[in-house]
């Protein structure tokens, strides 16, 4: 079994201890990788009901077998799998860059760490020598002064390294786990979760070969993608990669502006103009060919000196979410998301929630801190970030994020509070883009990036505005192919690369030499989908949280454009919802049935249900 390193690596933080075991092939090809042994060795190793935070609760971080090969846009990314501080279910974060690759070279499919050390620390993996050092003197460093720290200290500037900041030490909800400065794990809360392990950072080395079956084989078909990826249809990663998204949904009245109370942000052509001007570099990810990692620095002004990396999100979240139109203080604002370790998009959507709380009168300036935080205030939106990043004043509650702070601060607020389990929303305005929503509510993250049928609303390929039965399969056929991505670890802006089940069957098996089918193939994208549902059911999620944000249900879009007055309404839901169960074979309660969990092999999970709601 080629491709995989062929271990998992177990450490006990509580007792200072660590040890291997090996890699079963039939476990490797019933999960394949990444986010499918996050799921299946959580689903073991995490009790049920256990609180988030808790020690027992395991943080496991995985690579998938293309890691450390030349796969293009899939050989260094890597996954952070827990029970997630945010939606009390799965928790996933993933990032791409080198540190995947590393580990891999390392020696390690897996590392799955357990209980919470007395003291901060870090974890050295240095090929088979395993090292939990002393991180007192990182406490209260950044992500970016750590990694130098420990390259310093541990004397080789090729070590790889990831590590939380300010923000994942004192445990805020919407913390995130950082790598190669720029390369955040952002979503679900993951940083938390590390930094109630007393857990500063994972530094790794590794000098092994990673070995493939059929390397000629490969290497044509790693010619085949690279030409592929050179080709026209993704220029626009090479020049202004994904921000330059935000011109389309603008254009199209689908960008959430000023806490969605607009889907047009009239200043967005300011935005636009800073990304030509203060583009300086681009990065590439381990084997990329293409570059698409673009790198904004600031000349002048206020943020003189502000470099970050900014994609369609994080400018979405903190510029026309917040109604800034300065890409300078944006950038500023990505910065110091980076430096106390925070996810970017959950901070933009809490500060607008802030936001309006504070022209609602909900919050006034004294609750603020002495903050005037009107939408447009780039002042506003950079002493805010400070507040949270730190957990000071307001910010002890805001860096919580904006579900469990409205459920603190009350006053109605919950209905300002944009969310999908405990999960801010992410930049395309659900109330114009239908499917995108069915895909959102029913995603264990809430957000586009388990489905992205965005890009088909957008691009017009469906109806935005108008949801038709059928589309549900859509669905379903989307999130299973983003979960084996996920699992393969493969970057999923290049995904048209690729030729659907049978190019990923092939990729696995010339890696591998494991032999699997296209049909077996998706048939393991629906397992670890599947796995997934049942973990948020034993842990007493259900329909009940496929769910979107009041305001999403209650309040159509203003003006006269193209979305005026779109909304969903709770009957349209319940449509959708019905349509996407039958589609996935789960029953009305969004169940999946006994039959599905056979045809699947998880039939040992059905005990975790009621049985009324795994009969056919």
């Amino acid at each position: 079994m080629l491709g995989y390193a062929g271990a998992i690596l177990h450490v006990n933080l509580s007792a200072g201890r660590w040890y291997t075991e090996p890699l079963r092939e039939d476990f490797a090809k019933s999960y394949i990788g990444g986010y499918g042994f996050g799921i299946a060795l959580l689903f073991k190793h995490c009790p049920s009901n256990v609180d988030p935070l808790n020690p027992d609760n395991p943080l496991i971080l995985a690579v998938g077998p293309l890691a450390g090969t030349m796969t293009p846009a899939g050989g260094g990314g890597h996954v952070f799998v827990s029970k997630s501080p945010q939606t009390f279910g799965v928790g996933l974060a993933r990032a791409l860059g080198h540190f995947g690759a590393e580990l891999k070279r390392a020696g390690y499919d897996v590392v799955i760490f357990k209980g919470r050390s007395d003291r901060p620390v870090y974890v050295w993996i240095n090929d088979d020598s395993i090292q939990i050092l002393n991180a007192e003197h990182l406490w209260g460093k950044s992500p970016a002064e750590t990694e130098d720290a420990i390259r310093e200290e541990l004397g080789d500037y090729r070590i790889r390294v990831a590590s939380i900041g300010i923000a994942g030490e004192k445990l805020a909800r919407i913390a995130a786990i950082i790598s190669d400065k720029t390369r955040v794990a952002a979503r679900t809360g993951m940083g938390a979760v590390i930094g109630s392990k007393n857990l500063k950072a994972i530094a790794v080395r590794g000098t092994n070969d990673v070995s493939v079956l059929d390397l000629e084989g490969f290497k044509e078909f790693v010619k085949t993608l690279h030409e592929k990826m050179r080709g026209p249809a993704f220029e626009k990663y090479r020049t202004m990669r994904t921000a330059n998204e935000i011109l389309k949904c603008n254009m199209l009245q689908a960008l959430p502006t000023r806490n969605y109370n607009d889907v047009y942000f009239d200043a967005v052509e300011d935005l636009n103009k800073g990304l030509k001007r203060f583009a300086v570099k681009v990065n590439s990810c381990n084997s990329c060919p293409i570059g698409c990692e673009h790198i904004y620095a600031v000349p002048h002004g206020p943020c003189k000196g502000a470099e970050a990396r900014i994609e369609y999100a994080s400018l979405w979240a903190l510029g026309p979410n917040c109604g800034v139109h300065r890409l300078d203080a944006v950038t500023e604002a990505v910065r110091l998301c980076n430096y106390y370790g925070i996810d970017a998009v959950s901070t933009g959507v809490t500060v607008a929630f802030a936001m309006e709380c504070y022209e609602k009168s909900i919050l006034n300036k004294e609750d603020l801190g002495g903050v005037d935080a009107k939408f447009g205030s780039h002042e506003a939106l950079i002493a805010l970030i400070h507040k949270i990043g730190r957990r000071e004043g307001i910010g002890e509650i805001l860096s919580e994020g904006v579900k469990i702070a409205a459920q603190k601060i009350g006053k109605d607020s919950e209905k300002l509070a944009l969310h999908i389990k405990g999960v801010e929303i992410t930049g395309y305005d659900l109330r114009t883009l239908k499917t995108t929503a069915l895909g959102c509510a029913v995603s264990f993250r809430g957000d586009h990036t388990t489905h992205g049928c965005q890009t088909l609303e957008l691009a017009g390929k469906l109806s935005r505005i108008k949801y038709e039965a059928g589309r549900a399969k859509i669905v379903k056929d989307m999130e299973d192919q983003y979960a084996l991505m996920d699992s393969l670890i493969l970057c999923k802006f290049y995904g048209e690369a690729y030729s659907g089940y049978d190019d990923f069957a092939k990729l696995y098996s010339l890696v591998t030499g494991l032999e699997i089918t296209s049909d077996e193939m998706r048939l393991t994208a629906e397992r670890i989908v599947n796995l997934t549902r049942l973990f948020n059911i034993r842990e007493g999620l259900g329909r009940r949280d496929d769910m979107l944000p009041w305001k999403v249900m209650n309040v159509p879009i203003p003006g006269k454009g193209p979305s005026h007055i779109a909304s969903i309404s709770q009957q349209e839901l319940n449509m959708m919802l019905e349509d996407y169960y039958l589609a996935r074979e789960w029953n009305e309660e969004g169940v999946p049935k006994l039959e599905k969990l056979k045809e699947l092999g998880l039939e040992e999970f059905a005990n975790i249900v009621d049985a009324k709601f795994v009969r056919a």
